[in-house]
């Protein structure tokens, strides 16, 4: 690092304009960290979330999707970004790809947990009112799971958000490249401000997902659990 003290840098650092404003800035680079964090997190939920209600509803197939989905889980996040990025070059692609991965197994592992969850005599009711296996999906496995569901996106959605800074090391931009530039430049006010944000932001995601969650837990559910 420099010689210079950390007060001195952090002062620097913030007062150049091209911080604020330009292709480097903090708006600019806040606005490419969530963009991708939302696109891993939307794209994950897609592909994961349907599949496990499907397997956890017919009681089928878990074992094997849960074997696919769990890829991300096993490969480290940088060891399939280091993958897709010889495969797909530089670029935004390499840490999308790599934060899909990262995300589905929370989704997939909470989405199966809250379907399974859903008491049995609920279950024997609603087929006993003539509902079919959609119907007993839509209407009940899934409000009823939808809690736990969502807290398997909030999970997903913090992770992606701190590890979203390895996009940097594949030229995708981001609040990463603070923290890769800062340490290439060995300036430290650079490399704090950084590290704050993400930390900023992935308490914010927490704050406003626990709100979240609120508002979509059925009354019923919300009540019960009060009582």
């Amino acid at each position: 690092m420099t010689d210079r003290p950390l007060t001195e840098e952090l002062k620097l650092f913030l007062g150049d304009p091209e911080t604020w404003w330009g292709p480097g800035s903090i708006p600019l680079r806040l606005a490419e960290h969530l963009l991708l964090s939302a696109v891993a997190v939307i794209v994950a939920a897609a592909l994961v979330i349907p599949a496990a209600l499907w397997a956890a509803h017919r009681r089928r197939g878990i074992a094997a999707v849960s074997a696919v989905v769990n890829i991300g889980r096993a490969v480290p996040t940088f060891g399939i970004l280091v993958i897709v990025v010889v495969w797909l070059g530089l670029g935004p692609w390499p840490a999308l790809v790599a934060l899909v991965a990262l995300s589905g197994p929370p989704m997939f592992t909470n989405t199966v947990a809250g379907v399974l969850a859903v008491d049995p005599a609920v279950l024997e009711s609603a087929r006993g009112m003539g509902m079919t296996g959609g119907r007993i999906l839509k209407e009940v496995e899934l409000p009823l799971a939808l809690p736990v569901i969502s807290e398997g996106v909030r999970i997903a959605t913090s992770q992606v958000i701190a590890t979203a800074t390895l996009a940097a090391l594949a030229a995708g931009g981001g609040l990463g490249r603070f923290i890769v530039d800062g340490f290439a430049k060995r300036d430290q006010g650079e490399l704090l401000i950084g590290a704050v944000l993400v930390a900023i932001l992935a308490v914010a995601a927490e704050r406003a997902f626990t709100r979240g969650q609120r508002l979509l837990t059925p009354a019923g559910v919300r009540s019960g659990a009060g009582g």
